[in-house]
C-alpha cells in the first residue's frame, strides 16, 4: 500500500505496538489480521502527514489517497471482513515481489529471509558466511530496489513465472534450511519456519504451468523428506540426536509417503532438487543407519557437483565418502576443502573431520578437532552434542 519498504515496517511496529497496549484489557479481535492491517495503515497516513514537507505532498498524495481509500479509515476494532489468506496469498505475493529478478540472487534470498522468514540480519549473515554489516547493507540496497524500480507486490503473470521461477524456489528452500538447522539460538529446529516454506513452495506448485513442475515438486519432496525427522532430531532436553541414533519409526511417515509419491511421478527435468531429494530419499528409506547405501550417495553428490559447485556440496561428499570408503578417503576430501578455503570459520568442517578421526581410532586428533568445533558451533544444542562427543572420548583413552 505505502510503497515504502521502511514506512510499511514502521507502521507494522506501530501495530504491534498497539495490539501489545489494547488486546490484553479489549481482548484479542475476531480477525486480528484485520485489525493490524488497519492500524498499520493508519500510521502509515499519519507518518506521512508529520514527514511531509510541501514538495512530498505532491509526491505522495497518491500513496495517501490509496492508503485512506478516499475516505476515513474505519474503527480498526470494527474490522473482520478481511481474511489472512483473501485471494492469492500475502506471504506469497511478499515472496516474489522480495525474489524479483531486478535484484541481484543474494539479496532476493536475503530480504526474504528478513521479512518472510522473520531472521534477524545476523542470523542470515551467519547463513551466508558473511560480515553481519555486510549482510545490512545489502537488505538496505534491495529494499531500496525494490523503491527506485517500482517492483510491485504480487504473484506474477504466468508468462513471467518462468525467469523468476529458480529465483523463488532458492530463496524458499534457504528458509526452509534456517528451519530445518537453526544458524544460532537455543534450538536446533525452528518447526515454524521449515513449516512455513513447505506451506509456500506447495502455492507455488499450484499456480505453475504442468510443465514447469519438476523442480518445485521436487523441492517439496526434498523438504517433507529432511522435516519427517524432526521429531527424532533432538531428545527431551532438545539436544542433537545424530541421525544413526535416532528413532526411526518416530520419522513422520505422512511426510515420508508424500515425498514418495512425489518422486515416482514422471518427470522430464532432472535438475539439482531432485538429486538432493533422491539423497534425501537413501537415508529416509534405508531401513537402518546401517543399510544405507553410501555408495550411491557419493554417486548423487557427484552429480549434484554438476549443478552446484557449493562447498556445502563438497563438505556432505567428503562425509559420504567417508562412510562408502573409509575413514582415510574421507579425510582427504575434507583436507581439500580446508585447504581451498572454502568454509573459513564453518563449525561443520572441523566437527566433520572429528568424527572421521574418531571412527579411525585417533582419539587425540578428534579431540583437537571437536575443541575447534565448539569454539565455532552457533547453537547450544551443537555445543553441547559436541561436548558429550569430545566427553565420550576421554573415557575411550582412559
Amino acid at each position: 500500500m505505502t510503497g515504502d519498504w521502511s514506512l510499511a515496517e514502521d507502521a507494522a511496529q506501530d501495530a504491534f505496538e498497539r495490539a501489545a497496549e489494547r488486546w490484553p484489557g479489549d481482548g484479542i479481535p475476531s480477525n486480528a489480521g484485520a485489525w493490524l492491517t488497519t492500524v498499520a495503515r493508519n500510521a502509515a497516513l499519519d507518518r506521512l502527514r508529520r514527514q511531509a514537507n510541501e514538495a512530498r505532498k505532491l509526491q505522495e498524495v497518491g500513496v495517501m489517497d490509496q492508503l485512506a481509500g478516499g475516505s476515513s479509515a474505519p474503527d480498526a476494532a470494527d474490522v473482520v471482513a478481511r481474511t489472512w489468506d483473501e485471494d492469492a496469498d500475502d506471504r506469497l505475493r511478499l515472496v516474489f515481489t522480495c525474489a524479483h529478478p531486478a535484484l541481484a540472487m543474494e539479496a532476493r534470498v536475503a530480504l526474504t529471509l528478513r521479512t518472510v522468514g522473520g531472521l534477524t540480519t545476523g542470523e542470515i549473515a551467519r547463513a551466508f558466511l558473511v560480515p553481519e554489516a555486510t549482510m545490512a547493507q545489502r537488505i538496505v540496497r534491495a529494499k531500496r530496489r525494490i523503491a527506485h524500480a517500482g517492483i510491485p507486490y504480487r504473484v506474477p503473470d504466468l508468462a513471467e513465472l518462468p525467469e523468476r521461477l529458480d529465483g523463488v524456489l532458492a530463496v524458499l528452500y534457504l528458509v526452509f534450511t534456517e528451519g530445518y538447522a537453526a544458524t544460532s539460538g537455543g534450538a536446533l529446529v525452528r518447526v515454524d519456519l521449515a513449516a512455513e516454506a513447505i506451506r509456500l513452495v506447495r502455492l507455488v506448485l499450484d499456480i505453475v504451468a504442468p510443465d514447469a513442475r519438476d523442480e518445485p515438486r521436487a523441492l517439496l519432496a526434498l523438504m517433507l523428506l529432511q522435516h519427517s525427522r524432526r521429531g527424532a532430531r533432538t531428545d527431551a532436553v532438545g539436544d542433537v540426536v545424530p541421525m544413526e541414533d535416532q528413532d526411526r519409526r518416530a520419522w513422520d511417515r505422512d511426510d515420508l509417503a508424500e515425498a514418495s509419491a512425489l518422486l515416482r511421478e514422471a518427470h522430464t527435468v532432472r535438475g539439482g532438487y531432485r538429486v538432493q531429494a533422491e539423497i534425501a530419499a537413501e537415508h529416509a528409506f534405508a531401513p537402518t543407519a546401517s543399510a544405507t547405501d553410501w555408495a550411491r550417495i557419493v554417486q548423487l553428490y557427484d552429480e549434484l557437483a554438476t549443478f552446484s559447485a557449493s562447498p556445502f556440496v563438497a563438505l556432505n561428499r567428503a562425509i559420504a565418502i567417508g562412510f562408502a570408503r573409509g575413514a582415510d578417503a574421507g579425510l582427504a576430501e575434507l583436507a581439500r576443502i580446508e585447504a581451498s578455503g572454502a568454509l573459513p570459520g564453518y563449525h561443520l568442517l572441523p566437527a566433520a573431520r572429528a568424527d572421521l578421526l574418531r571412527r579411525s581410532g585417533r582419539t587425540d586428533a578428534a579431540a583437537d578437532a571437536y575443541r575447534t568445533a565448539i569454539a565455532l558451533a552457533p547453537t547450544l544444542p551443537e555445543r553441547r552434542f559436541l561436548e558429550r562427543r569430545l566427553t565420550d572420548l576421554a573415557g575411550l583413552e582412559s
